[in-house]
């Protein structure tokens, strides 16, 4: 017995599927499991790499249910630019799913195609579609959250802090800064590249080894005025990927007076996602941050539940 929610979307991954009832495949009967989904999957391919976008949208309501347009957040999970993490992904979109987000999960490029900007150049046209797309998919375009882990939370940081840079000027078109989230969450981030606090695989796939990238990609030094406002989450004892990256980060942000929260826990592993046992590094303590979070960007977003 199948599931065949995930083979609908594989058949088309440019057109919204949902809401349907899932059904699962019997032999050569379909059966419903029970659950009627009011929601939209689509995915879009972004990127020269075609990365993927996938989105999980709540539809409109014929029932009783008064909100149209949300605000979004867009998830980047780690992997240190080698893999993307399955942890922190589908955990972390059911949570905000039911905090009544519309929720994004980038597949961003990694290994030898993270090279030459492209995470970042995917992450810029995933929030440049959002905001195109806002009235059909029922996204509010000034909403709109980057979420990153680890590596992933390199890919947010630097779409917070390059999105108006010169250099992606120059191989991509900001449709004049529509590519600039709104608020950006960066939980146990990769920040810097250089050598003592940043973590060298992710600063190697992501700079290609080219000298120049490796400076620019090296985020601490890259905050302006123009940097959007950042939550931020690490735990002291991070032995993969050193506090120091919040913490250097968090300065560069507060000397340029750009709006953050950054949130140190006392002990934790690296790699935490949502803390509990569902992601398998349960964590009390740190699982505080899902709260934090989620209060301060629908303080941002001006979003009640």
């Amino acid at each position: 017995m199948q599931c065949c929610c995930s083979s609908l979307l594989r058949k088309d991954k440019t057109r919204a599927l949902l809401p349907f009832c899932c059904l699962y495949t019997y032999g050569n009967n379909r059966v419903s499991c029970g659950s009627i989904f009011s929601m939209r999957i689509i995915q879009i391919a972004v990127g020269k790499n075609e990365g993927s976008l996938t989105g999980y949208l709540q539809d409109f309501t014929q029932d009783g249910g008064i909100r149209n347009i949300r605000p979004s957040v867009v998830i980047c999970p780690g992997g240190a630019y080698r893999f993307r993490s399955e942890r922190e992904r589908d955990p972390v979109a059911l949570h905000f799913l039911s905090m009544s987000y519309n929720v994004f999960i980038l597949d961003y490029s990694v290994l030898k195609d993270a090279s030459a900007l492209n995470p970042l150049i995917e992450a810029s046209e995933a929030i440049i579609k959002i905001r195109e797309h806002a009235v059909q998919w029922m996204c509010d375009p000034h909403g709109i959250a980057i979420m990153g882990f680890s590596a992933g939370g390199h890919v947010a940081a630097s779409l917070a802090t390059l999105h108006d840079h010169p250099r992606l000027l120059s191989v991509f078109d900001t449709k004049g800064g529509l590519n600039r989230p709104d608020a950006a969450v960066l939980c146990y981030p990769v920040i810097s590249t250089k050598a003592g606090i940043g973590h060298q695989e992710s600063a190697d796939w992501v700079s290609g080894n080219n000298e120049e990238d490796r400076l620019l990609f090296s985020l601490e030094d890259q905050v302006t005025e123009s940097t959007v406002p950042c939550f931020i989450w690490h735990t002291v004892t991070d032995a993969s990927v050193p506090v120091e990256n919040s913490m250097h980060f968090a300065s560069a942000l507060r000397a340029k007076n750009v709006p953050f929260a950054l949130h140190l826990f006392t002990e934790g592993t690296h790699g935490l996602s949502m803390c509990n046992h569902e992601v398998g590094t349960p964590n009390h303590a740190c699982q505080a941050w899902v709260g934090l979070c989620s209060t301060w960007l629908n303080d941002r977003f001006e979003h009640t539940l």
